[in-house]
């Protein structure tokens, strides 16, 4: 504005802004006005008539600086100073935006500089800055800022006080407005005065409202562009002169708005650049919520779905959450201050209305597709229950509790809430009648069904009131009705209404009356009719759903059942672990949302009767949690009793333990071990093996709740405390930990608990805790436990009156040496851990103490928990913070995950937040590190010299700018975790022949390839690949690899394959085979990369492989097909997710990664290889992506997909991407295109099939090219995720493998997907033969029960358990008879501790029993088939008849200790002198066996004999870091002679004679066993073992092989009854050996 005006009434009525003629940057033309004024020239202050001065002020002439500039000095500041205007009743009026002092500090003093300036409202508010102040200071009228200086000692990174020696002249740029709004929520006007104090050197002032950069020329200025970005050179009389060839920002300093707060960010190469903080954390927001785990809070019973289907909308606690049911991403709306009690939508989802708890009860509407709130209003009542929206919107409905507790209903007109109009009460209602459920009619606006407690009331709303009338119940007015709901699409006005009793009643709403009643019962016994009378309690429904065509009922028997509009018979039902709470079937009646008590979300899909649980959570408050990086993991401990283990990546439920009578308080995580300690309330400390799923160790040093808990950094130490001052210090050398000492009296005893109680230095040496009084920090050094330092925080504060106390303590990063305390007075105090020195403090916090704080690992910020907020802070700077809140509880620990790069909260439920803070070091723009800017010349200039490889076998690394960070991307491979080392068995001639193995590793990435022309076909199965014949089924298998095999490639001539897979026990680097594809020789081993290879490629002519290391890897390694050595490799500064070759050209290849596609050129020059690089980014348009897939098209096309669901197409010769496209909901991982046609895979389990015909034709209209002739053609829904394809050159059949462990035929012509092979996704735990071998089962962790032909390997049947894990199985047996015969049945025992009886010829389940209390772990039939002997983990022994489905007998003698092992075999008469015509053992993990002889149709059972094996007292002493089972077994060859194999003295396989009783043959094994089977037929012995082995013994010689092939622990072996096979597992891989002789 060139004219302003002084509004206060001051000296300058009317001043003129001077022009300044600059160059016009637009382009539009060559000269232009751009405004700013130059205060001491206008205002002429050397004549000092508009200006006044005190004290020694004086105009020197700088030669420096080539002109005058005012020194202002002097011992007091406010003695000598510059002042603008003259007088302080006078005004400047200036309404620039920004002022620029151009200024100097003198070296070793101080100054102080004040601005006066005027806000909208006419208030005079002062801003100083000086170096005078300590801290930032603020009131109403004055805002005070230190002024910093950046020093040159590296572990003092600020300076506060005078200025150092060689301070620099320093161009400081302010932004007025910005810090009026940011500090005092004001509004800028102009500026009143400008005081400037001694001491300092002062060019001159200036204001603006242009951003002035000095450090840029006008030519450079108009060659960049910067005036479209709000950018101008600095005005000529106003910049710093710069001498020829040298530059702005190494002579000068230069502070901008916007560039504060994590220091200065110019080119500026001295050792002090000073600068101040008024501005606000960067970024902002610096937190964003990504997720949040947690269901519920108020109730359980709110879960809604959205119309498109897509979404469903549910509470956790004070936040609503929308989850998208295909990608899991959550949107939140945010702004209740209490626990959600209510949600309700209209017909549309377009408004969504909500309801918070409390006697605070406010009800909030929202425009659903934008996330606005459109309106809040009180409710008149203290406690909204329920809340009913019309079909359009326009009225609402609520019920709750008044002040004195008695119903009121209220109804809204919503109708105007959309244009801004208010909410108005339309009517309301008191009653005395319970009310639970309430609806508003769907044809109706004012008419409204209630139900509750013995009452259906319907409700109308006439001339501003609401009245009720109840419907005569007649011999059902005493029941209880939970739930509602109308039969919507039909012309009747009828609705129903659910019971706990069991009991629907259907209302007719038009007359008033109860149209019919019926009765909801349990499944009866056959024969019994369902309309029948019964004397036991119906189904308890606690809610009801209708569609057009059946309704579901959600009960408190943890069932969802699904009925036709009869109930005649449940069509389908569903089994939970809680009570169901809520069921809500979907607007396209596809789906059937379902909600627990348990707080379990979930979802059933009525077409694939698959069952989807959406959400798992807490049921109380969170008390703690621990975050470890290795495997990503983080463990909860609540107060329901439960610990929890959550993927960090996922965040989905990995593992739940429950402690009955103990409540969890205190969790950590083994830093290096899939180890989890765990302290609760009893006082016990225990610790358990996750990759065991076993307990390790319990310490009872404790006798009270736990309040501390943790480990060192580096795992060798635990440490633990209790309530009553105990301290405890524990070994962790081993996996099972042991106690090295206590200490008691040492820890705070009246101190807060929480989970940051202990806490121990990043270098391991230093523990401090709070102790042994709250106001004492003490600091022990760890390993020992000898104190250290004691710190008096009560004293600290000379000024205070009340004595402060220690609440939580946090050590900063080593190097910084400090120790953080936070105090009861709401303080941070940083203490020197060393001395106990204050060094600073931070005041306040929080407006309740801290909770938790922790820092992250660069020292940049800290993170606070208090009350029901989350502060991040500037550490450097700690006036600085950002504010979040969202829990509706206090929030009881906050921490970083490990790669900095989330934060977790937990308190009412557990909030990850995105961290968008950049690190203190970003890695170089370009995706490698080694490569030099690309040349910014014509195009002809495509690449530029990446590197030089002068000797062929050299290579050349650079440093990782990160390490092992998971990128957001599906494509790395992350090998299952395996606690088995292989060890390699001694060669020699065989007995067994691998003849088939079961199932696909869905866990690789491209592991599996198919050549269309030689019909080639391979894929990966844990560490053996797989070679098999599509037209007759058989298969070759190629062993070379010991670990798991991540990814396959096949040359283009289909001759050469290479593998690879991690490292092998001994190695350094991975192993990658390559494989002679005609005769499955291997005929190279390559060793390079260090961690994984995630993929690999060969080019168009074969003479070139690439290969990729995974994110902790980052190198991509080129070699020599010929020779197979390497030609170049280079080390990566950022993950790369895929690679490819050009199929035009060997020498060309690209790169997808982060945010980029990376161009390579490769040129040989004799043995070098020069490669050139160029670096193309994704459009802006997309934002921060991972690029995760790609594929080269037609002619100079390429196409990349993106983890946001996008795929961009690229032009290979210009390196831009000119179109987009949005191709899916969640990550594309796979690409595959030929000609015309794309195929794209995805995490959203969809492979879809795209016509990119006019794709060519669009590359000429270059950035303008739009996507609507993209046609998707078709789209193939699968069992999981997209991992690997192959397809024909035409696109129109292909192989499609998937996460859940599938490869299927897809045929695009057809439409069609055929499962070609499948297996178990997780572990299998058991499998058996069929008595005429024609067929084996097996069952899994999954659930499932697998039938399989021997002949093809094919599967024919499998039932499916959602929700539970099958344990055990058994074949009934029968002698060979055909296959088509009714008696084929398999049992099958359960987690939940069921026995179901599948018939294997009607594929259906028969027979449903319940024995067992706890998880079953051993079942088999007796010899004739008429009774089930189950196994379960508490050492119960059941005896159930099959025929009545009747438990006859339980047996207790193994009580406490699982069961392993369950065998039933014939006896003669009179064999051991006892009746009976059966022996049956059991066997227990506390290596005990015993022996039975057993009638069953006599009901006789007599224990004959007893066996109890030695073992050593601790399995430490044998190197284990869990104990083996024990396994025994009748010897078919030695009658009345059992073996027995497990946790012994020595390593040993053990014959005992039930005769002799004794044992009477040793057999020496080399490990311990962990699975054995004895052959029917000949006298051999196969022991399994964890070192991947399998032996093969004869008998009584002893005769040993040993055979490879399993990549874990061969934990199951099961011979055949005619001896000829034997079946082995090793986690989900099943293995079918023949016996070739011998």
């Amino acid at each position: 504005n060139p004219r302003q005006r002084d509004r206060a009434g001051g000296l300058l009525a009317s001043v003129h802004q001077p022009e300044e003629r600059v160059l016009n940057l637009s382009g539009k033309n060559s000269l232009g006005t751009r405004p700013y004024l130059n205060v001491f020239k206008h205002f002429r202050v050397e004549e000092w008539k508009r200006s006044a001065k005190e004290g020694d002020v004086a105009a020197l002439t700088d030669a420096r600086l080539k002109g005058t500039v005012y020194r202002i000095r002097g011992s007091v500041p406010a003695s000598s100073y510059l002042q603008l205007p003259r007088s302080g009743t006078q005004s400047l009026g200036l309404a620039g935006r920004y002022l620029y002092l151009l200024f100097r500090p003198m070296p070793r003093k101080h100054f102080v500089v004040h601005l006066d300036v005027t806000t909208e409202e006419n208030l005079v508010v002062r801003i100083s800055f000086s170096n005078l102040f300590k801290e930032f200071k603020s009131t109403a009228t004055w805002l005070q800022f230190p002024f910093v200086s950046v020093a040159p000692v590296r572990d003092v990174p600020y300076l506060l006080g005078a200025a150092p020696v060689d301070v620099r002249w320093t161009c400081l740029v302010l932004d007025l407005p910005s810090i009026l709004s940011l500090y005092l929520n004001r509004r800028y006007k102009h500026l009143k005065s400008v005081k400037l104090c001694s001491n300092l050197m002062v060019k001159n002032l200036c204001t603006s409202d242009l951003v002035f950069d000095p450090g840029v020329t006008f030519s450079e200025a108009r060659l960049a562009d910067l005036a479209c970005r709000g950018v101008a050179p600095m005005p000529r009389e106003m910049a710093f002169p710069v001498p020829k060839g040298e530059k702005w920002h190494d002579l000068y300093d230069y502070i901008r708005r916007g560039l504060l707060g994590g220091g200065p960010q110019s080119n500026s190469k001295c050792d002090c650049v000073c600068f101040f903080f008024f501005q606000r954390l960067l970024p902002d927001p610096i937190l964003k919520l990504r997720m949040i785990i947690g269901f519920g809070g108020c109730r359980t019973k709110q879960a809604l779905w959205t119309q498109d289907n897509t979404a469903v909308v549910y509470p956790c606690h004070a936040v609503i959450v929308t989850l998208q049911i295909q990608t899991g991403e959550q949107r939140f709306f945010i702004g209740h201050t209490d626990k959600v009690s209510a949600l309700a939508f209209n017909g549309s989802s377009t408004l969504l209305a909500s309801a918070q708890a409390g006697p605070l009860s406010v009800v909030r509407l929202w425009d659903f597709p934008t996330g606005s709130c459109l309106s809040v209003f009180k409710t008149h009542v203290q406690s909204l229950l329920s809340l009913s929206f019309s079909y359009s919107g326009a009225v609402l409905c609520g019920v709750g509790k008044d002040g004195h507790g008695k119903t009121m209903v209220v109804v809204w007109n919503a109708a105007q809430v959309t244009c801004g109009g208010e909410v108005a009460v339309l009517a309301k209602a008191h009653t005395d009648v319970d009310i639970q459920a309430l609806k508003i009619a769907f044809f109706d606006d004012r008419r409204m069904v209630s139900c509750g407690w013995d009452n259906i009331r319907l409700w109308r709303v006439r001339s501003g009131a609401l009245h009720s009338c109840p419907v005569n119940l007649g011999e059902y007015h005493s029941l209880e009705f939970t739930d509602l709901a109308f039969e919507e699409g039909h012309a009747a006005e009828q609705d129903f209404v659910c019971s706990k009793s069991g009991h629907i009643l259907e209302v007719d709403y038009k007359n008033v009356c109860m149209r019919s009643a019926r009765r909801l019962l349990p499944a009866q016994p056959q024969g019994c009719q369902q309309q029948d009378k019964f004397s036991g309690p119906g189904i308890a429904i606690n809610s009801i759903s209708l569609s057009s065509t059946f309704c579901a009922t959600g009960s408190e028997d943890g069932y969802l059942r699904l009925w036709p509009l009869d109930f005649s018979a449940a069509v389908l039902e569903a089994e939970h672990e809680a009570p169901v709470s809520s069921v809500y079937i979907s607007p396209d009646s596809h789906k059937v949302l379902c909600t627990t008590a348990t707080g379990n979300l979930g979802y059933l899909d009525i077409q694939s009767r698959d069952y989807n649980t959406l959400m798992r959570s807490h049921e109380d408050s969170i008390l703690a949690f621990s975050v470890e990086g290795t495997w990503k993991q983080m463990a909860t401990v609540s107060k329901d009793n439960t610990i929890r283990v959550w993927d960090l990546v996922s965040m989905q439920q990995l593992y739940d333990f429950t402690a009955a009578d103990e409540m969890p308080c205190a969790v950590a995580f083994h830093p290096t071990q899939q180890i989890l300690a765990c302290g609760f309330d009893s006082g016990m400390v225990r610790t358990f093996s996750l990759a065991a799923s076993d307990l390790l160790v319990e310490h009872k040093q404790h006798r009270t709740v736990i309040t501390g808990l943790t480990f060192s950094p580096n795992g060798k130490f635990m440490f633990s405390s209790c309530l009553q001052g105990t301290l405890a210090l524990y070994s962790c050398m081993v996996q099972k930990s042991h106690i090295l000492r206590v200490l008691g009296n040492v820890v705070a005893q009246d101190a807060e608990s929480g989970p940051d109680a202990l806490v121990v230095s990043g270098d391991n040496h230093l523990l401090a805790f709070v102790g042994p009084s709250k106001y004492v920090v003490t600091v022990m050094e760890a390993c020992s436990l000898d104190e250290l330092l004691r710190v008096d925080i009560s004293i600290l504060d000379l000024n205070s009156m009340a004595l402060d106390s220690a609440v939580r303590v946090c050590f900063a990063p080593v190097p910084r040496g400090e120790l953080l305390v936070s105090t009861s007075s709401n303080k941070i105090l940083v203490l020197d851990a060393k001395t106990g020195r204050l060094v600073r403090e931070v005041s306040p916090v929080h407006k309740l103490s801290c909770s938790s704080l922790v820092l992250s690992k660069d020292s940049r910020y800290l993170l606070t928990a208090g009350d029901k907020v989350i502060k991040v802070w500037d550490y450097q700077m700690c006036a600085l913070f950002q504010v979040y809140i969202g829990h509706s509880e206090p929030v009881r620990q906050v921490a970083f995950t490990p790669d900095q790069r989330h934060v977790i909260s937990v308190g009412d439920a557990i909030f990850l937040w995105d961290f968008l803070a950049l690190p203190a070091e970003r890695s170089p723009p370009a995706s490698l590190a080694a490569a030099p800017k690309p040349f910014q010349g014509a195009a002809s200039h495509r690449y530029c010299l990446l590197l030089c490889v002068a000797e062929p076998r050299k290579e050349t690394k650079s440093p990782k700018s990160q390490c092992s960070i998971r990128p957001d991307s599906y494509r790395h491979f992350t090998p299952r975790f395996k606690a088995s080392v292989f060890l390699s068995p001694p060669a020699g001639s065989e007995v067994l022949k691998l003849k088939a193995v079961i199932g696909y590793n869905g866990n690789g990435r491209g592991n599996m390839v198919w050549n269309p022309d030689t019909g080639f076909f391979a894929y990966t199965c844990g560490c053996i690949i797989v070679v098999e014949d599509l037209h007759s089924g058989s298969q070759n298998h190629w062993l070379g690899h010991t670990e798991e095999i991540s990814t396959l490639a096949v040359s283009h001539d289909a001759q050469v394959l290479a593998s690879a897979s991690g490292k092998r026990t001994g190695d350094s680097h991975c192993q990658i085979c390559i494989w002679n594809v005609q005769d499955g020789v291997c005929t190279a081993s390559l060793f390079h990369h260090e961690t994984q290879v995630q993929a690999m490629a060969f080019s168009r002519d074969d003479r070139f492989l690439i290969t990729l290391g995974d994110y902790s890897d980052q190198t991509i390694a080129l070699w020599n097909t010929y020779t197979y050595e390497l030609m170049s490799s280079i080390c990566i500064s950022e993950p790369v997710h895929d690679v490819a070759f050009s199929p035009l050209s060997h020498r060309e290849l690209a790169f997808v990664g982060k945010g980029a596609v990376t161009f390579w050129l490769l040129e040989q020059q004799g043995a070098d290889v020069n490669l050139k690089v160029r670096r193309a980014p994704a459009p802006e348009v997309l934002g921060p992506v991972e690029l995760t897939s790609l594929c080269y098209g037609a002619d100079t096309l390429l196409y990349s997909g993106t983890n946001s669901g996008q795929i961009c197409v690229w032009d290979t010769e210009t390196s831009r991407c000119f179109m987009t496209w949005e191709a899916d909901e969640g990550e594309i991982g796979v690409l595959v295109c030929r000609c015309s046609r794309l195929v794209s895979g995805s995490n959203t389990k969809r492979i879809r099939l795209w016509a990119v015909a006019t794709v060519q034709e669009l590359r000429l209209k270059g950035p303008n090219a739009r996507s609507s002739s993209v046609l998707l053609e078709h789209e193939i829904t699968l069992d999981g995720t997209i991992v690997s394809t192959a397809f024909d050159d035409s696109l129109e059949m292909g192989i499609v493998g998937t996460t859940a462990g599938t490869l299927w035929y897809v045929n695009w012509t057809e439409s069609t997907s055929i499962r070609l092979i499948s297996g178990h996704k997780n572990k299998v735990t058991e499998v058996c033969f069929s008595p005429d071998e024609t067929h084996c089962a097996t069952c899994g962790e999954d659930g499932s029960v697998r039938i399989w032909s021997l002949g093809s390997m094919e599967l024919v049947v499998q039932f499916q358990v959602l929700n539970q894990s099958c344990q055990c199985l058994a074949w009934k047996p029968h002698p060979v008879v055909a296959w088509g015969s009714e008696s084929q049945h398999v049992v099958a025992g359960y987690s939940d501790g069921t026995i179901r009886v599948f018939s294997i010829s009607r594929t259906e389940m028969e027979l449903k029993m319940h024995p067992h209390a706890a998880a079953l772990t051993a079942i088999a039939y007796s010899t004739d088939g008429e009774m089930i002997l189950s196994g379960g983990k508490d050492g119960l022994v059941a005896v159930s008849s099959p025929r009545t489905g009747m438990t006859i007998r339980v047996l207790a003698d193994h009580k406490g200790s699982p069961i392993t092992v369950l065998q039933c075999t014939r006896k003669q008469d009179r064999d051991f002198g006892v009746e009976g015509g059966e022996l049956w053992l059991a066997t227990s993990l506390d290596r005990r066996v015993s022996v039975w002889a057993s009638d069953w149709l006599k009901d006789k059972c007599e224990l004959l004999d007893w066996l109890s094996f030695p073992a050593p007292a601790s399995p430490e002493v044998s190197g284990l870091s869990s104990l083996p089972p024990s396994l025994a077994a009748f010897c078919p060859w030695e009658p009345g002679t059992l073996v027995y194999v497990g946790f012994g003295m020595q390593k040993e396989a053990l014959f005992y004679s039930l005769h002799k009783k004794q044992v009477v043959e040793k057999i020496s094994l080399p490990y311990f066993a962990t699975s054995l089977s004895l052959s029917p037929a000949a006298h051999f012995m196969a022991v399994g073992f964890g070192e991947r082995l399998l032996r093969l013994l004869r008998c009584p010689a002893s005769d040993v092989q040993d055979y490879a092939g399993h990549d874990d622990v061969v934990h199951l072996c099961r011979f055949a009854p005619s001896g000829c096979r034997l079946l082995t597992a090793s986690h989900s891989a099943v293995l079918v050996w023949e016996l070739t002789g011998g």
